[in-house]
């Protein structure tokens, strides 16, 4: 049987979870930014611990892939600081649009540290993906941009971990590299959240959970969609979590991202479709 269908499924699940984690962060309040990332791992640390158990792989990974281990954890965790902290700032659209310029990202990294080739259409659609990226950051001398910088750190970091996950894909068990993440996530998030300890009510506790709870569909959708198919084939799907993001952000929220905004995403997506087609041969640029 095929697996293309079966990535594609999870990549579209992946992308509504992460949508619906980020509605969770938002809706969850004023409870400080590193008490949200802990719940947000912690409940994936239950439910990788669990898949772990059922798959009977290890949880640690082998000894030689420690450091890559290690360095896909710090870097996820550092993306989800900042992406939480984009979220809490931004509507839910535009912190989604600047969390998915990650797979360009991504691009960039695989061409530096796993020698690949940058195709035809890769190096102009980067370009582009730059300037979307301007348009819904607005760049200007202010502390207000610092929420969208954030966003686009939040993409930088993901970048690099999912760059490690494909190179650990043939290496680890996903479940492994999603335990592995989600406990280092969780160690070291700790003792800084509790110098800045908020009780959560009956409702924003709910609402962590749930953030945690999502978060997990996303990882594990996320790491067996790249296993099932070349990222470059299924990439594309995940960036529907901007429109479920929109739709989200609007129900709840009235949330109506600006002009330059939308414009900014519209730039970015489309490259990602162009990039998209001609990765699976269904466009050709003529030398």
């Amino acid at each position: 049987m095929d697996d293309k269908p079966k990535a594609v499924f999870f990549m579209m699940l992946s992308a509504f979870a992460f949508a619906m984690m980020g509605a969770m962060v938002k809706l969850s309040g004023n409870i400080p930014i590193l008490e949200k990332v802990f719940f947000r791992n912690l409940v994936s640390l239950g439910v990788a611990f669990l898949f772990i158990r059922k798959s009977k792989v290890s949880m640690f990974g082998d000894r030689k892939n420690q450091k890559y281990l290690i360095a896909r954890s710090l870097l996820g965790l550092s993306g989800v600081v900042f992406y939480f902290y984009a979220i809490n700032n931004l509507y839910l659209a535009d912190s989604s649009m600047l969390n998915k310029l990650s797979p360009f990202f991504v691009t960039l990294f695989a061409f530096v540290f796993l020698n690949e080739k940058l195709s035809k259409i890769q190096i102009p659609a980067l370009i582009v993906v730059f300037i979307g990226a301007l348009l819904v950051i607005k760049p200007r001398f202010s502390f207000a941009v610092l929420p969208a910088v954030s966003g686009t750190v939040s993409a930088v970091c993901a970048g690099a971990a999912y760059t490690l996950v494909r190179y650990l894909k043939n290496k680890e068990h996903p479940s492994t590299i999603v335990f592995y993440f989600s406990l280092v996530s969780v160690i070291g998030v700790l003792p800084l959240m509790l110098f800045n300890f908020k009780l959560p009510n009956m409702m924003q506790l709910f609402f962590l959970v749930c953030t945690g709870i999502f978060a997990a569909i996303g990882q594990f959708s996320l790491t067996f969609g790249y296993k099932y198919a070349p990222a470059s084939e299924v990439s594309i799907f995940n960036y529907f979590s901007i429109v479920f993001s929109a739709v989200i952000g609007f129900f709840l929220w009235e949330e109506i991202p600006d002009v330059l905004s939308v414009l900014g995403g519209i730039l970015i997506v489309t490259a990602a479709i162009i990039t998209y087609l001609y990765n699976n041969k269904w466009i050709r640029i003529e030398n």
